[in-house]
């Protein structure tokens, strides 16, 4: 094995174990909402705005990965988001106000922004060293991360661990883990891009209409992604009158099925290709939706969750790896930082519309939102296979 070999090796390791942490921490947060609910005696309307808030925030948090990328690396920026979440997001649980737990999570989200869209610049360079697309099995290890830590979380509960010190204990793992990986993450004299990337002072010049049309799809997929996240427990448990733990099965068999599609994903697009993936993933997705909208039993309305996530979850790693690819070699951090800002509007959406509509109506009709950007997907698949502008480094050692 060659030492560029093995610096791959490391680096993609290292980046993958980022992509999981940050999903951990993430889970562990979210999935402590409700007890910070209790313990701050907020309100359902304020707790969901400080989720859909974070979600803007993180916007912030992605244009400073790009600042901070272009005069420094994406290692360095990652690394600074790493610290950052493991701290304020470790932080949340010993905040001794609600103010104070929101100026947290607020900083927080920033480091969320940073780390994703660093954490993704990592991949991409490491996937253009590689010279094959990857980048499915990073954003598997963001869910093995994610299912970890609501794993954490409820076997805390279950030993009447606090949720104070639960959630410092999960910022200390961040922590650890970053001192421990974050050496190995691929410096940028040792990227494929790596020469452009430092005296760039280039103007954006990736073609528009192309951006924009990855950046809706990237959008449509992580409005759909939220949609379940957010509403599919309270879709099953109040419209189709399950109990708790029945209803919360619907986030569950998502996500274990976005891993599974993640994680075979990488084997999908060298197959059949990017188009190809995407169009059959987005109409497995319409499939699954309108299982979901037309059920009339919780069971029925789990399965339905369950083939959206066998086909949508794939969407995100391929728009990234278009974007990378699409981007002449000194702007490829830069197209990534700035496509993942569309990441986040589409939680915004997922999180606002499909809840505004559900207010006005129900979660049923709400669910045809999701249902319907799916179907915009399979129109967009095109978009995913633009014209190359960088010339990957083959590498076929795995």
């Amino acid at each position: 094995m060659t030492d560029n070999t093995r610096t791959l090796t490391r680096a993609r390791i290292a980046t993958s174990v980022a992509f999981g942490l940050q999903g951990f921490l993430l889970a562990a947060i979210l999935t402590q909402l409700p007890q910070y609910k209790d313990l701050f005696e907020l309100s359902e309307t304020l707790v969901v705005v400080a989720v859909v808030t974070v979600s803007v925030i993180a916007g912030l948090g992605s244009v400073l990965a790009e600042m901070l990328a272009v005069r420094t690396s994406s290692k360095m920026t990652l690394r600074t988001g790493l610290a950052v979440i493991a701290v304020f997001g470790g932080a949340t649980g010993i905040a001794p106000n609600a103010a104070m737990f929101f100026v947290f999570l607020a900083i927080y989200g920033i480091g969320l922004g940073m780390v994703d869209a660093a954490a993704n610049m990592q991949a991409v360079s490491i996937q253009h060293a590689k010279g094959r697309f990857i980048l499915s099995s990073f954003h598997a290890s963001w869910s093995v991360g994610a299912i970890v830590g609501a794993l954490f979380i409820s076997a805390t509960a279950g030993l009447d661990v606090s949720i104070r010190v639960t959630q410092v204990i999960a910022g200390v793992v961040v922590g650890l883990m970053l001192l421990a990986f974050g050496p190995q993450l691929l410096d940028r004299s040792e990227s494929p891009v790596a020469d452009a990337n430092i005296t760039s002072t280039a103007k954006f010049t990736v073609p528009t209409r192309a951006f924009v049309l990855l950046g809706v799809a990237m959008a449509l997929f992580y409005a759909v992604d939220f949609s379940v996240g957010n509403w599919s427990t309270l879709y099953v448990k109040d419209e189709l009158l399950a109990d708790a733990g029945t209803a919360a099965l619907s986030v569950a068999a998502y996500q274990i099925a976005a891993l599974i599609a993640r994680l075979t994903g990488d084997y999908w697009v060298g197959k059949f290709g990017e188009t190809t993936v995407v169009r059959i993933g987005s109409l497995i997705g319409v499939f699954g939706m309108t299982i979901v909208v037309l059920a009339q039993s919780p069971a029925v309305a789990i399965a339905g969750f369950l083939i959206v996530g066998l086909g949508v979850p794939v969407i995100a790693p391929i728009c990234f790896s278009a974007a990378g690819r699409m981007a002449p070699p000194d702007q490829v951090d830069a197209v990534i930082a700035r496509i993942n800002l569309f990441n986040y509007v589409g939680t915004v959406v997922g999180g606002g519309i499909v809840g505004a509509v559900a207010a006005f109506s129900d979660l049923r009709i709400g669910f045809l939102i999701p249902l319907a950007f799916c179907a915009i997907l399979i129109v967009l698949a095109p978009a995913f296979a633009p014209k190359r502008a960088t010339t990957p480094v083959t590498e076929n050692a795995a």
